[in-house]
């Protein structure tokens, strides 16, 4: 007799990044579209005055500070002017928001929709979860943490040829035969962030993800005093060196926005 123990990898939450750059003469018109309305029709939450876990239905509304161009070109996200993301724990109210959106937006303006899903962890055994999420930064009102910063990414070719045991090692750190450490890995390069990041991971529902998509869309909110360590985390990752695992990544444009608390005020 076997067990009947396999645990489940299906998605527990699905999200939405909805992307969009509307002209100047225009920005009045659509700043009237009641957005809002449709959000309440479908009972999403307005995380501007989150406190904790992440509501069951979600809507945030982000105004754009900068963005920075990455190694793979997206234009829709590069040039975003606002950035609306919707979440729940079933894929319909999405999906009727998007089409919502649409609908009142018309067809002058095409949004670039960056989206994904939340698994459980794959790599993550009691001791790592306790030590990279035991503590982790809950989602804040937007007065105390009101950055937010979008990076999506998409891990080489290569990186998915290997089979999952190798790939689990690049999440720790590695050491020489004496037990010197050699690099970091990407746990304790990011470790910094852990006290004052936010983090959010939306993954491709196929892996890798198919052409013109990321296989990870990456967000994080933060204070202002703590968009330094930020940039550090990023940096760390970035370095190969510390971190193996970021040769294998591809990154899309890091775009920079404020959390906003209304539709009509992404406009203002």
């Amino acid at each position: 007799m076997k067990a009947s123990d396999i645990r489940s990898f299906d998605p527990i939450r699905y999200g939405a990044y909805i992307c969009l750059s509307v002209p100047a003469a225009s920005q009045a018109a659509v700043a009237g579209a009641d957005v809002p309305a449709l959000a309440e029709r479908l009972g999403l939450h307005n995380e501007y005055g989150s406190t904790g876990g992440d509501p069951v239905r979600s809507i945030a509304y982000l105004r754009r500070v900068s963005a920075v161009p990455g190694q793979i070109t997206d234009d829709g996200l590069q040039g975003a002017g606002v950035i609306v993301h919707v979440a729940a724990m079933t894929p319909e109210p999405i999906t009727e928001f998007r089409a919502g959106l649409a609908h009142l937006l018309g067809p002058a303006i095409t949004p670039r929709v960056l989206g994904g899903v939340v698994r459980p962890l794959s790599y993550t055994g009691q001791a790592m979860f306790n030590f990279s999420y035991g503590e982790r930064v809950l989602q804040q009102p937007a007065a105390v943490m009101p950055n937010a910063f979008l990076v999506p990414v998409s891990k080489t070719a290569a990186w998915w040829q290997k089979d999952w045991m190798e790939r689990h090692t690049y999440f720790l750190p590695r050491y020489d035969d004496a037990g010197k450490m050699r690099n970091h890995g990407h746990a304790l390069a990011a470790a910094a962030g852990i006290a004052c990041l936010l983090r959010r991971t939306y993954k491709s529902i196929a892996e890798p993800a198919a052409a013109g998509d990321f296989d990870f869309i990456s967000y994080f909110e933060c204070a202002d005093a703590d968009v330094p360590v930020f940039h550090d985390v990023c940096g760390a990752l970035r370095d190969t060196t510390r971190n193996p695992e970021w040769a294998f990544v591809r990154e899309g444009p890091t775009w920079h926005g404020r959390r906003t608390a209304t539709w009509a005020a992404l406009f203002s």
